[in-house]
């Protein structure tokens, strides 16, 4: 294939046609030695810094040199292609990953991504690897050359001092005569173009490697179970049906109360506080308002779990619910997921903003985002650890592929009301397995008081997302699910992420002797549309048609005890 045409603006003719006259000239040109063997800074000065990103190579300052590079180019095998990643912008912080962790361990790190249900980046590890072993070859053929390079520059320097120059072979009769200057400067700038596209060839392997290594999940907790089952903890009140079961002849339990079970939208068209309908025909599937009361109790939950989190030392915070896509992604939330679904929703970008390389914006799927981000490139004290923080947001999730019987109503939404914990830990297990104990325990007394029957679960390996590294999830009893997972329904999840996220948001903590990494602990406080939908159905009273209202939540509820039937005029 015919490659296509270069352009080039009116400096770069105008330096080639210099070039190529002082090239056809016979006169003797002159050339600094110190510029005729510099070369850009290497890419790497050590294993343990920071990967630069792609493109901070200095560009070729010749024709002869872009005709190379155009060449290498072509040889060069295709890049890989990892999950898909937001592009990262200049001003965004720098992820600093672990790779030596990674390559020195690669079977840990495929094995992990296997059982976490993440089968294209189990290869990633042996990948980086084989390119860590291309980067050490260029390291040594680029050493070979500088050393080559500064006994040119020595000579150049001092022609006569010959003590520098390679051993003659003994088998040669007579001593070859001195190369001339233009030979070594010659030799000097095929060196230094050499040495320059081993280098350009170093940052590319680099920048494959930070590719691939971000698109690994977070290891394991040895806590948490293998295969995809979860493993019960506890559970949260008694059953609401425990008292009047009994047993089949085959061993199945059977419910024997004559209670009369509705669901939530059922029970909430019946009241008046739900209009999917009217959602339905203003934004569609996923949508829905709240009316008087269920209005009313959403501003009661989001009040009492600020108000608990608040006098058990989590401090308030307001966060956007815009954010930077790259920030999402640093979080370990992806835009679209292992089957190419979309799970969130990106704003349109003008195209003077894409022309500018203006980063783009998403919906926070959750306040963690933002909150993670609070502290993207900071530097936290020793001293403030554990650094925790609880908000309130609106919450948006795409849910590409959810639609149907099962999540129909305030289950699965695209926006709801979230009150989120998060919080920065020492970088010991011990410690951030601590605030984690904390936020479930929190988790489990709150949903506790407002007398719903709950399981706490330990999530297996495949149920954890890419930042995770131990996960817990509280799952509270439906009625209306009943033919569903034994009418269980998640209302809250808490997960340590240990350095995942701190890593690609360039978040630090300062000790006495060094820097490091914090981890993450964040956890759900209130998912509002599902705990009402929670307590819509398990506090229906069918005799005179009502829901009863926890106590807990009376005082918001302007003392009212439950929500009954009326006439409503929309």
């Amino acid at each position: 294939m015919k490659p296509p045409a270069r352009r080039f603006n009116y400096q770069q003719c105008r330096r080639l046609l210099v070039t190529a006259g002082r090239q056809s000239s016979r006169r003797r040109s002159f050339l600094c030695a110190t510029s005729a063997f510099s070369s850009p800074s290497p890419s790497i000065r050590g294993r343990g810094q920071a990967i630069p990103p792609a493109g901070s190579v200095a560009p070729f300052h010749s024709s002869a040199r872009k005709l190379h590079d155009q060449q290498q180019q072509e040889q060069q095998p295709a890049p890989p292609n990892p999950a898909p990643l937001q592009r990262r912008p200049t001003t965004a912080p720098k992820p600093v990953i672990d790779i030596r962790h990674i390559r020195e361990n690669p079977e840990l790190y495929a094995a992990n991504c296997r059982a976490r249900n993440y089968p294209a980046a189990a290869d990633y590890p042996r990948q980086i690897k084989e390119l860590f072993a291309q980067w050490q070859d260029h390291q040594r053929r680029g050493r070979g050359l500088r050393e080559a390079a500064n006994r040119l520059r020595r000579q150049l320097t001092n022609p006569g001092d010959t003590s520098q120059s390679e051993p003659e072979p003994p088998s040669s009769p007579t001593p070859p005569p001195p190369p001339t200057r233009d030979t070594l400067l010659a030799e000097g700038r095929r060196i230094k173009a050499e040495l320059s596209t081993i280098e350009e060839a170093e940052a590319r392997l680099q920048a494959e490697m930070h590719v691939l290594a971000l698109a690994i999940p977070n290891l394991t907790s040895p806590s948490t179970p293998a295969g995809d089952e979860p493993r019960v903890l506890t559970y949260i009140n008694d059953h609401p049906e425990a008292a009047t079961t009994t047993t089949s002849e085959s061993g199945a339990a059977q419910a024997q109360s004559d209670r009369v079970w509705r669901s939530h939208v059922h029970i909430g068209s019946e009241l008046g506080l739900l209009d999917f309908a009217a959602a339905g025909a203003t934004s569609g599937w996923g949508w829905y308002y709240l009316l008087d009361e269920a209005a009313q109790l959403e501003q009661a939950l989001v009040s009492y779990a600020l108000a608990a989190a608040t006098r058990s030392g989590w401090r308030q915070v307001s966060p956007p619910s815009v954010v930077y896509s790259h920030m999402a992604g640093a979080c370990g939330f992806q835009p679209r997921d292992a089957n190419g679904e979309t799970q969130v929703y990106a704003l349109a970008q003008s195209a003077d903003d894409a022309a500018r390389g203006r980063p783009e914006l998403c919906l926070a799927g959750t306040s963690e985002i933002p909150l993670a981000a609070m502290k993207a490139d900071a530097t936290l004290d020793e001293a403030e650890l554990p650094l925790k923080r609880v908000a309130v947001s609106r919450c948006y999730r795409a849910e590409a592929g959810a639609r149907g019987a099962n999540t129909k109503g305030l289950y699965r939404v695209h926006e709801f009301t979230k009150v989120e914990l998060f919080a920065w830990t020492a970088p010991d297990a011990a410690e951030a397995g601590d605030v984690f104990e904390e936020v479930v325990d929190f988790q489990t007394e709150l949903l506790g008081s407002l007398g719903l029957h709950c399981r706490v679960l330990e999530m297996p390996a495949a149920d954890l997302g890419a930042s995770a590294w131990r996960k817990c999830d509280i799952e509270a009893f439906f009625p209306s699910r009943r033919d569903r997972n034994g009418g269980w329904g998640e209302l809250t999840s808490a997960s340590i992420c240990t350095d995942y996220q701190a890593r690609r948001l360039a978040t630090r903590v300062r000790f006495a002797d060094k820097l490091d990494f914090p981890y993450t602990v964040n956890g759900t406080a209130l998912a509002v549309p599902r705990v009402i939908a929670a307590l819509l159905e398990n506090g229906w009273d069918e005799a005179d048609k009502s829901v009863a209202i926890p106590e807990v939540l009376r005082p918001w509820m302007d003392g009212r005890d439950k929500i009954g039937p009326r006439h409503h005029q929309l």
